[in-house]
This record gives C-alpha cells, structure tokens and sequence, in this order.
C-alpha cells in the first residue's frame, strides 16, 4: 500500500480506489496504528510474525539496522555527504528555485522502444522500423541524421532484426558500434544471440550467438564492462546477465573469421561469442538487471528483491550481498565510484549506501570487501499518494538511473526515474541529508517525496541524463532527454529570475 505519514498532523495519506486520509485523535494512537501497520507490512511480506526472532532469520545479524532502522549506523550517508558538499567539482543540484526548461523536441520516425545516449557526438532512437541518429548538443539532443531501416533492404534487413524489434542496446568502440538484442517473442525477456551494427557505415557487421560448451544458452540483459567503456575504442567485451548466469563476453572471435552479413551469400553459421569470464549458478538466484562501476565491478538486482555487488575478479561469489524488502528488483544502477545503489521496484526506489569501515578503519566500498554489521539503512524513494494515484493503477516505476558521469572527483547529482507519464526527479544531495524535512518524525526506513515531475502527453519509453560533459556553466546538471513512443524532448536545469 502507498501510504504516507505526517506526524505533525497525527494522519497517514494512502492510496486505495483513490487518495484517502485518516486522522488520529492521539499520538497514542497514531503510534499505535504505525507499529501495527509495519509489523502487518512485514508478515505480508515475508510470511513471518513480525518477532524480532524472525525479522532476524529474514534479514540476519549484519542487515538487522534494515529491520530496525532507528539502530542502524547512519553515519556513512552523513560522511559522505560532507565530502559530496566540498568536492570541487560538484555543482549544486536543482532545487525548488529552478526549473526545467523544455530546449528540443523531435518527432521520432517509428514508435521508439529505447534510448541509446552517447557521451561523444551522436545518440541514437531505436524504434520499431529502425535507428535514428540524433546529434549532442549542451541543452539536449536534435537535429535528425541518418535513419536506418529495419526492413529496408539495408544489411539490417537481411538479419532476422527485420522481424524483431531491439529491446537492449549498447554502445561501444568509442561509440562507432552499437550492439542490438532482440527477445525470443512477444512477452520473452530472453535472447539468444544479437548483432553487431557499425555506426559509420549504418550495416550489421555480425549476427553473434551466445553459447557455452557446444550448448546454446539465452541472456536477457547485457552492459558495458564499466560505466565509461563505451567510449574505449579498442573494446571488444560486455557483460551479460540471465536468470543464472552472469559472465563477461568477447567479441574477438578465437578462430579469427568474423562473419559479413553485407555478403548476401554468406551460408556461414552464426558465430559464437566467446565467453571469457564468469558463473553458471544452479539455480535460485533469479537475476533481472545489472549496472557497473567505473572500475567494473558489478552490482546484480534479483526477483526476490536482493541485491549482490561483485569485484572486478570474481563472478562467483558476492562481496556483499543485500536483503530484499519483499519487491522484485527490476532495475539497478549504481554510482562511478560504487558508493551508492538505486535499485527500482514497482512502486519505490531504494538507496543502498555501500561504504563501511573495516576492522584496521580503513573506508571501502562493499564491492571491494565483506561489511559487517555497521550497514547503514537503506533509504526509499516514493511518490506521495496524490501523484501515486495520479500516475494510474498499472503504472509501475522503471529505469531508475543517477546522472552520468564517467570520471573521479564527478559527482551524481540527480536520480531520474519514470512512472507511466511521469518523469521523477530526485536531488541526490537531498535525499543523503539526514535532517532533510522528510525524513522527521518518520518511523521505519527513511523516505523522500520531494521531488519534481516532468508530464508528458503520452507514456514514457525512457529518461536519463546526457553525460556530464553537457552540463554548462549556468546549469547544475547535464540535460534530461525523456523520450515517449512518438517523440523525445530535452530539457535543461535553469535558474529563474
């Protein structure tokens, strides 16, 4: 249920066939209604009475700061956000004295299905009948380029992406190459294999299949092997993610022939990727999404609303491994230098700090060590009731993404996300700062509802923020491109007057 408490006012908001309020004649009471709320929240939930005996079997000794918020440490969001406020490269994210300022809108050729930003020259509009280029600019993204079309007797046609739409895309080799997987089917997340499209040339160079010991296998996610590798021009390796599996691919074909779709007469069967790297889990694990770090460790949410990190040299076994709250992870991001994670459910976002101190005092990250017990609780981030309501029954919150930056000493400002026509955007400062106004009164884990909404006219494919680079000097942040079916827009962080 989606329900929000105001302290000061003895009432909780909540959502239920509509926006309802029910007001308390007592704190007694009010407090009374709030325990028994949580501990009927956690048996729904896990399926257990709401014991400290249980919450302990669900969320175990080092996670208990998760049930018990009020005695988790706290203290890492403070520090960092301390060193966040004295970085000399952060700028001050936007806040209500500023807005956001509609610079660009295209028409999109064909019905968009995903957004493939660069941080160079060029982005990319993947739709339904092909990619369109688009050109970067310092307030957005416009000003059509080339259009290559699915089925328009171009290489792409030739490859059985005529047939299927691309539903993940990833950039690489200093963006001059673009690799396109497509679902098995209506409704399937799984793919088999993808192709390999060389942006200078607009064809399909490769058509790979995934494979392991002479047995064809599927994947439903791949990523970049950092947060900046897309911009390595010698790259030849991604990451890939299944139910079971997460491994690192290689492109370098190991028997030196690499297959050309442009040759019509081509009769060679499809290439296998090379599996370079990586661990086939029995089963259990259930992953649905992944991010990496700009080192290249790994973050992986799960069905059962886990969150593992990996360091750079091991797939097999997680650093660090978070409890679920109950919801399926269905999109995970997670900061340059791995401090922070935003992992998406259907109807809240939670913030995982990762940073702890180890037994000699040193500060690490969760990926580079195991944490212990000084966890810091998560923090989530929720639409209040009226807009929950305002957003549609069946909207559901995805791609929740922080601002782009691929170097040290950047810092993420913002953390965009979209439900239904909504873009929502959260300052990240704000969310960190432990005296921020929302978090007052509060019980059970902190959540923020301030935030700002973009409306768009039709339901939202996708929205992130340009890289870094495109933040100008009169901006606190790179501009945000929303892109709906039909159209995508940028818009831009401006001071009013």
């Amino acid at each position: 249920m989606q329900l929000k408490t105001l302290a000061d006012q003895r009432r909780v908001d909540f959502v239920a066939k509509g926006v309802w309020a029910l007001k308390f004649f007592t704190e007694q009471h009010y407090n009374e209604f709030l325990v028994q709320f949580q501990n009927c929240t956690f048996e729904n939930t896990h399926g257990y009475e709401a014991t400290d005996e249980n919450k302990l079997k669900v969320y175990g000794k080092d996670f208990l700061g998760w049930a018990k918020p009020e005695v988790a440490d706290d203290s890492m969001w403070e520090d960092a956000d301390d060193s966040f406020s004295k970085s000399p490269a952060s700028a001050t994210p936007v806040r209500a004295s500023q807005d956001l300022k509609e610079e660009f809108e295209e028409a999109a050729n064909g019905g968009i299905q995903s957004l493939a930003l660069g941080a160079l020259d060029n982005s990319f509009l993947v739709g339904e009948n092909g990619i369109q280029v688009v050109k970067n600019f310092a307030h957005g993204i416009h000003g059509k380029g080339a259009f290559v079309n699915f089925g328009g007797g171009s290489s792409l046609s030739r490859s059985n992406l005529a047939h299927s739409t691309p539903k993940k895309t990833l950039l690489m080799k200093a963006e001059t190459s673009m690799l396109l997987m497509s679902p098995l089917g209506e409704n399937k997340l799984h793919s088999t294999g993808l192709h390999q499209f060389d942006i200078e040339t607009g064809k399909v160079v490769t058509e790979w299949r995934f494979g392991k010991d002479g047995t064809e296998i599927t994947m439903k996610d791949i990523t970049n092997d950092s947060k900046g590798s897309q911009l390595d021009p010698s790259g030849s390796t991604f990451l890939g993610l299944d139910d079971n599996r997460l491994c690192r691919w290689d492109m370098r074909d190991r028997h030196g022939i690499v297959q050309d779709l442009a040759d019509s007469r081509s009769d060679m069967s499809t290439p296998v990727l090379n599996w370079a790297q990586g661990h086939q889990f029995s089963r259990g694990t259930n992953f649905q999404c992944f991010a990496t770090t700009g080192d290249g460790s790994v973050v992986v949410g799960s069905l059962d609303g886990k969150i593992r990190l990996y360091s750079i040299n091991s797939m097999r076994q997680a650093k660090t491994a978070f409890p679920g709250l109950g919801s399926p992870v269905t999109h995970v991001d997670v900061t340059f230098d791995g401090k922070w994670i935003v992992g998406t459910t259907d109807t809240y976002l939670i913030v995982i700090c990762t940073v702890f101190t180890d037994k000699d005092g040193k500060t690490k990250n969760g990926f580079a060590g195991r944490m212990g017990n000084r966890i810091a609780a998560p923090r989530l981030l929720k639409l209040n009731p009226l807009d929950s309501h305002l957003a549609g029954v069946n909207n559901k919150f995805h791609n929740a993404q922080f601002s782009w930056v691929t170097e040290n000493g950047r810092q993420e400002r913002h953390i965009v996300a979209t439900v239904g026509k909504f873009s929502v955007i959260w300052n990240f400062q704000q969310v960190k700062d432990g005296s921020h106004e929302c978090y007052q009164s509060q019980q059970g884990l902190k959540s923020c509802y301030c935030y700002k909404i973009v409306l768009r006219d039709d339901s939202i494919v996708e929205s992130r923020f340009m890289h870094d680079k495109f933040a100008v000097t009169d901006s606190p942040e790179a501009p945000l491109v929303i892109a709906t079916p039909m159209k995508v827009s940028s818009f831009s962080i401006s001071n009013r007057r």
